[in-house]
């Protein structure tokens, strides 16, 4: 009717995200997670020493924990587990002085979270399952597909068995390279080895995702 205003009815925000918003989510955790710590303890090792690097190293992740939770963001797990495996390295190595025992933890740490990571594949929710919500929100009904139960099992596993050729690779260059070059081109591995583990993992995830109807297309 004439001289009666009328709004429009906004569209209902689409159930699924973007996949550049589930993109972006991984990247964020990849990098303050991994990539950021290893290239501030190389760095800060090559300019002061190895006790700098690792208060430098512990320092970040504490500082992206009380960043998440002063700005209400929820922690992600994989950010526990790295400040949880960096704190106990930090300590070891400041009380003793042993650089080597520093770089040699995380052979045992990789494999065993690598155990965890291949040990939960005997149980009804494997590991890459409870993580999955930090990057993507999956509700009970999805989660219980048989293609998105496959997805987390085979994802598990590949990741178990990338953690412990991670552990593996470690331990083999720091028993034949000097210091220096060890956190080189250990750092340059791992980085690979882990940025190609993630992008077969989200293109893996997505084209799933994509067959489910679980993305947003704009």
């Amino acid at each position: 009717m004439s001289g009666i205003a009328t709004q429009a009815t906004p569209a209902p925000a689409h159930p699924h995200p973007h996949p550049k918003a589930v993109l972006a989510r991984v990247g964020v955790t990849l990098g303050t997670a991994v990539f950021i710590p290893a290239v501030l303890l190389w760095t800060t090792m090559r300019t002061f020493n190895i006790a700098v690097a690792v208060i430098v190293g512990l320092a970040w992740m504490v500082g992206v924990m009380c960043w998440r939770h002063a700005t209400g963001r929820p922690v992600s797990g994989l950010v526990l587990l790295s400040l949880g495996i960096l704190t106990v390295k930090t300590a070891f190595t400041l009380a003793t002085g042993n650089t080597f025992v520093y770089f040699v933890q995380p052979v045992f740490a990789d494999a065993a979270v690598a155990t965890i990571f291949l040990g939960s594949l005997c149980t009804a929710r494997p590991v890459i399952a409870r993580l999955a919500p930090e990057f993507y929100p999956v509700s009970a009904e999805v989660a219980a597909r048989p293609q998105i139960r496959a997805l987390f099992w085979r994802l598990t596993l590949m990741w178990g068995l990338v953690i412990l050729v991670k552990a593996v690779i470690t331990l083999w260059l720091l028993q034949t390279l000097s210091l220096s070059n060890f956190m080189l081109i250990k750092g340059g591995a791992i980085i690979t080895l882990t940025t190609t583990a993630a992008v077969v993992t989200i293109g893996w995830s997505f084209a799933v995702a994509r067959r489910q109807g679980l993305l947003h297309r704009a």
